[in-house]
């Protein structure tokens, strides 16, 4: 069973940085998906990045440019660097993660959570 531990979390000004980190226990990085989520009070979660089997990283239009995900193969670690922070960014964070079914692709059902970490952006 693949766990995740977020962290990294915290509360920034406007315009400031923070960079989320995931690491994840029995973490076969061959075998499955990671992305990052992210759920603001009274809204819907969304999306923010992920990476997909072949390496593919895709980015919600909000995040584009500002946001950007990687990982550490060595240490079993998902990051997410968030820059230029904006209070719109105020949420919840999660990563996840997709096992990989057939035909070697992801199929978008993130079935393991980690517990989340805030992210507090002030004006």
């Amino acid at each position: 069973q693949v766990q995740l531990v977020e962290s990294g979390g915290g509360s920034v000004q406007a315009g400031g940085s923070l960079r989320l980190s995931c690491a994840a226990s029995a973490y076969l990085y061959s075998k499955y998906c990671m992305a990052w989520f992210r759920q603001a009070p009274g809204k819907e979660r969304e999306g923010v990045a992920n990476i997909d089997s072949d390496g593919t990283i895709t980015y919600a239009d909000s995040v584009k440019g500002r946001f950007t995900i990687s990982q550490d193969y060595v240490k079993h670690i998902l990051y997410l660097q968030m820059n230029s922070l904006k209070p719109e960014d105020t949420a919840m964070y999660y990563c996840a993660a997709d096992k990989i079914g057939p035909g070697g692709y992801c199929y978008g059902q993130y079935d393991v959570w980690g517990q989340g970490t805030q992210v507090t952006v002030s004006s």
